[in-house]
């Protein structure tokens, strides 16, 4: 008998979450590359990165904003970067006038401004508000952004820039998740850290 009974779900779900860290590595760099060259575009244009996602995922959108409006691992210049999440009460009165479906693409409509990026985190691909907000952002001429699970579903479909990790569990898609937003704010970092020092 094993002496510790949680030993083998540790090993099982690392074991799940390098595999799929290994597939999404193997599916190639371009859409992380890809979507990362957005924000720098936007950022250095003097736009901002409105991100926004329920849950976990909301989370992951402060997370990002956080490591980019601070420092993620080097001196550089503050970044704009708004996590649509926070305001508790924007949240409620959005929520409560109008649904929960238009909290995020409210926002959009009031802070958002064509050459800005907006970047939807949804594990399902499917959820209301985070594609209505895509499909908001695209319409003002926002560039769009899906961070995606499964097989993206319509978040992946509307956004500009699709990057999907291919689970169908949502712990194991935000652990890449994670990973992923990591390398998108590094190379956002260096991009503008380089720009400081040219």
């Amino acid at each position: 008998m094993n002496p510790d009974p949680h030993a083998d779900l540790l090993a099982a779900t690392i074991a799940e979450t390098i595999a799929l860290h290994e597939a999404v590595s193997r599916s190639g760099a371009q859409p992380v590359a890809a979507a990362a060259a957005a924000i720098v575009a936007a950022l250095g244009g003097g736009g901002t990165l409105l991100v926004f996602g329920n849950g976990g995922s909301a989370a992951d959108a402060q997370h990002m904003a956080a490591e980019l409006v601070g420092r993620f691992e080097r001196p550089r210049r503050a970044l704009a970067a708004v996590a649509l999440t926070t305001d508790t009460s924007v949240l409620t009165s959005i929520g409560n006038d109008d649904g929960f479906e238009r909290v995020f693409a409210r926002q959009v409509e009031a802070l958002g401004r064509p050459g800005d990026v907006a970047l939807g985190i949804t594990t399902s691909g499917a959820s209301p508000n985070v594609v209505s907000a895509l499909e908001t952002a695209k319409a003002r001429g926002l560039r769009t952004i899906a961070l995606t699970g499964r097989d993206g579903g319509r978040a992946g479909a509307v956004a500009d820039i699709h990057v999907n990790v291919p689970a169908r569990s949502t712990p194991r898609a935000q652990e890449v998740h994670r990973t992923l937003l990591h390398v998108i704010c590094d190379i956002v970092e260096r991009a503008c850290a380089d720009e400081r020092d040219a």
